[in-house]
C-alpha cells in the first residue's frame, strides 16, 4: 500500500502542477482579453465621436445646400427682373427715340469706324471735310438722342431699377457660389471623416475578434484547470481513503499485539508473578482487570 500511495502522490503532485499551469494560462488570456475589450472600447468610443462629428457636418452641409437652393431662387428672380427690365428699357428708349431705326450704339460704332478711317487713311481736303461734317452730324444725333434719354423720368427709374436689379442678381450669385463652395467643403470633410470611423471600425473589429479569440483560450485552460483541480480532488478522496485504512490497519495491529502481550501478562498474573506497574495498566487497556 505504501508503494500505491507514493504512486497516487506523485500523480496527484503532477494532476496539481498542471491545476496551476492552465490557471496562470487562463489568467494570461483573460488579461490578454481584457487588453483586446479596452482596445476594442476605445476604438468604439473614437468611432462614436467621429460619427457625430461627421453627422454634426451633415447637418451643416444640408443647411449650406438649403441656403444654396433659397440664393438660386433669389438670383433666379432678380435675372428675370432684369430680363424684364431690360426689354422694357429698350422698348421705352425705342419710344422716345426717333423712328428712324438707328441706335445710340449703332450711331457710335460709326462714329468709331470714320475717326479710324479719318486717321489711317490719306484724304483730300474735300473728301475730309465731308467726313468731319459726317461725323459731326452724327455726334449731334447722338448727343441729341442722350438727351432725350436722360430727360424721360420714367426711363430714368427704369434705369435705376435695372441697375438695382442687376446689383441684387450678382449679390444673390456670388452668394450661390459663397455657399456652394462652403457646402463642398463641408462635404468633402464629413466623407474624410466618415472614411477615418470606417477605418477605426475595421480596427474596432480586428480588436473584437481578438478578444474572443483571447476569451476563448482562457473558457479552455479554465475548463482544464478545472478539470485538474477536480483530479487533485479524487487523488486526495483516494489518497485520504487509503491513508485512513492504512492507519485502521495499524491500530488493529497495535489492539492485536496489545492482547497477544496482555493475554501473557495475564497468564504470568494467574501463575503468581509479580508484574510492573506498565504491565498491570497493559492488562486494564486489554480488560483483562
Amino acid at each position: 500500500m505504501t508503494e500505491l500511495l507514493k504512486e497516487l502522490e506523485e500523480k496527484r503532485k503532477r494532476a496539481n502542477s498542471q491545476a496551476e499551469k492552465y490557471k496562470r494560462l487562463r489568467n494570461e488570456m483573460n488579461q490578454e482579453a481584457k487588453k483586446w475589450v479596452q482596445n476594442r472600447d476605445g476604438l468604439n468610443s473614437k468611432v462614436k465621436e467621429l460619427i457625430e462629428e461627421g453627422n454634426e457636418l451633415k447637418e451643416e452641409r444640408n443647411k449650406l445646400n438649403k441656403d444654396v437652393k433659397t440664393a438660386k431662387e433669389k438670383r433666379n428672380e432678380w435675372n428675370k427682373k432684369v430680363r424684364n427690365l431690360s426689354s422694357n428699357l429698350k422698348k421705352k428708349k425705342r419710344e422716345i427715340l426717333p423712328k428712324d431705326g438707328t441706335s445710340i450704339e449703332e450711331l457710335n460704332k460709326k462714329i468709331e469706324k470714320l475717326e479710324y478711317k479719318q486717321m489711317t487713311n490719306v484724304l483730300s481736303p474735300d473728301k475730309e471735310k465731308e467726313m468731319i461734317d459726317e461725323i459731326s452730324s452724327l455726334r449731334e444725333k447722338v448727343k441729341e438722342r442722350e438727351k432725350l434719354l436722360n430727360e424721360n423720368e420714367e426711363l430714368k427709374k427704369l434705369s435705376e431699377d435695372l441697375e438695382e436689379a442687376k446689383e441684387k442678381a450678382e449679390h444673390y450669385h456670388k452668394e450661390v457660389s459663397k455657399k456652394a463652395e462652403e457646402a463642398q467643403n463641408k462635404h468633402d470633410k464629413m466623407i474624410e471623416i466618415f472614411n477615418e470611423a470606417d477605418e477605426i471600425r475595421e480596427k474596432a473589429d480586428e480588436a473584437q475578434a481578438k478578444f474572443v479569440e483571447a476569451k476563448v483560450e482562457a473558457d479552455d485552460y479554465h475548463q482544464k484547470h478545472i478539470e485538474a483541480v477536480n483530479e487533485v480532488q479524487d487523488y486526495n478522496k483516494i489518497i485520504s481513503g487509503l491513508q485512513k485504512k492504512q492507519r485502521m490497519a495499524k491500530k488493529r495491529k497495535e489492539e492485536e499485539d496489545t492482547k497477544e502481550e496482555a493475554e501473557k501478562l495475564y497468564e504470568q498474573f494467574k501463575k503468581g508473578e509479580k508484574l510492573g506497574t506498565e504491565d498491570i495498566m497493559t492488562l486494564q487497556k486489554a480488560g483483562l482487570l
